[in-house]
């Protein structure tokens, strides 16, 4: 207990260059534990997105893009599928339900979802949540919009407020739908997912935009259809951009998976939700190996940093071991205060590192998310960043045998002659 006092003693008379040694080490920590958490709480976030969901279904094509387009809004589909398609599998006798997904416009940068109230009932994210409202109604009508808690927050919108949708994903659009406004009719509870970043309308809704839009061309100015005039009965839905379906059973999944990738009507893609982000995982994964390693390089740089400040003082200190050496301390003694000097700071910027990057995390993952549409899931203490901690301690530990070693060499006449 002597010795460790004394050690912090020591620490603390240079203060300047111990602080700067456990910022190194503290900023190494941070980057190294960072990358596995960001890496483990973008896994959980993108995981807890979708839940209870089979299948999802799209045009032919690969499943990553079908995936990052229909659930997480990332990206574009490359082509739609007919609503009879939909209609076939919706209605297939294996299905429990499904939940029609069609895409194209967008409000200030956030994407416009047409679905319909399958969405509201169906749908689920973190195992078994589900679609709830802070305040307003499901959309009935034509014209009627339900807001992610994100796009009211963001844009300040309330209910009874009016909006014009725009043709296109880019935020800012010069085709708008001006002459057929949506009446804002409720805003959903926060779910810290990609659903907090849409505007959600009925399918009638998104049909009734197009109706006087001919091959993806705008209506020329006095040949509009107001608003007004447009019934329900007058719609007709074509077309999706996907669908989510779950099945009766998960003895059926894989069975229905093939019939849908078989299937004659058109060539349709299904693809498991779970299985299609473990290959995003692997995409991700030379880039999680490539910062791992360059974060361990830097807390290289900074237990080196550690170790040439202690082998730096020690020739200061030679007087300082010498009077330790006349009041009686042994020279193994000697040796095992500079170990717990290099332990001390070791062990001091890994719990700096730790605490700050846990911070970070909580102050930004939210930031993160509304910015980036990244899913960042606060995660605990894995048993990877544990063996981080004491990797980082145990190697400064070895560092500091080096200075200790030299320390334990020098001789008492050698020190009290020292200047």
């Amino acid at each position: 207990m002597t010795l460790l006092l004394l050690a912090y003693k020591s620490l603390k008379s240079r203060a300047v260059t111990t602080s700067l040694t456990i910022f190194s080490i503290a900023l190494s920590v941070m980057l190294l534990v960072g990358v596995d958490r960001v890496r483990q709480g973008t896994q959980a976030g993108f995981s807890g997105t979708l839940s209870q969901t089979d299948l999802v279904v799209g045009a032919r094509g690969g499943s990553l893009p079908l995936l990052l387009y229909s659930v997480f809004h990332i990206g574009t589909g490359t082509n739609d599928i007919s609503y009879a398609s939909y209609q076939h599998f919706r209605d297939h006798p294996a299905v429990q339900w499904t939940i029609p997904i069609s895409l194209g416009d967008s409000h200030h940068g956030f994407r416009v979802v047409a679905t319909d109230d399958n969405f509201y009932e169906h749908y689920r994210f973190r195992r078994d949540h589900s679609i709830q409202f802070a305040s307003g109604i499901r959309p009935e009508g034509i014209f009627d919009a339900v807001l992610g808690s994100e796009v009211a927050a963001s844009l300040h919108y309330e209910l009874g407020q009016k909006i014009v949708l725009s043709h296109g994903l880019e935020r800012t659009s010069l085709q708008n739908h001006e002459d057929k406004p949506f009446t804002v009719v409720g805003i959903l509870a926060r779910t810290s997912t990609p659903v907090d970043r849409a505007i959600y309308i009925t399918l009638y809704g998104d049909e009734a935009m197009h109706i006087d839009w001919k091959d993806g061309t705008a209506p020329a100015p006095g040949e509009e259809i107001p608003a007004s005039k447009i019934r329900k009965e007058d719609l007709h839905i074509d077309q999706i951009s996907a669908f989510l379906l779950r099945t009766k059973s998960r003895v059926s999944t894989l069975l229905l998976q093939r019939e849908i990738n078989t299937y004659k009507g058109e060539p349709l893609t299904a693809i498991i939700p779970a299985y299609t982000l473990q290959d995003l995982w692997s995409v991700l994964g030379y880039a999680d190996v490539a910062l791992s390693i360059v974060s361990a390089s830097v807390l290289v740089v900074g237990l080196l940093a550690m170790l040439i400040a202690l082998y730096t003082a020690l020739n200061e200190r030679r007087r300082e071991v010498a009077v330790l050496r006349a009041i009686g301390l042994h020279a193994r003694q000697i040796f095992t205060l500079f170990v717990m000097e290099s332990a001390l700071i070791s062990a001091a910027g890994t719990a700096v590192g730790l605490t700050a990057i846990y911070l970070l995390l909580w102050l930004f993952h939210t930031p993160v998310e509304t910015r980036f549409g990244i899913p960042l899931a606060m995660v605990g203490v894995s048993q990877r960043v544990i063996l981080y901690s004491f990797g980082v301690i145990f190697a400064g530990v070895l560092l500091g045998c080096i200075p200790a070693m030299r320390a334990y060499r020098n001789g008492l006449i050698d020190g009290l002659n020292a200047h």
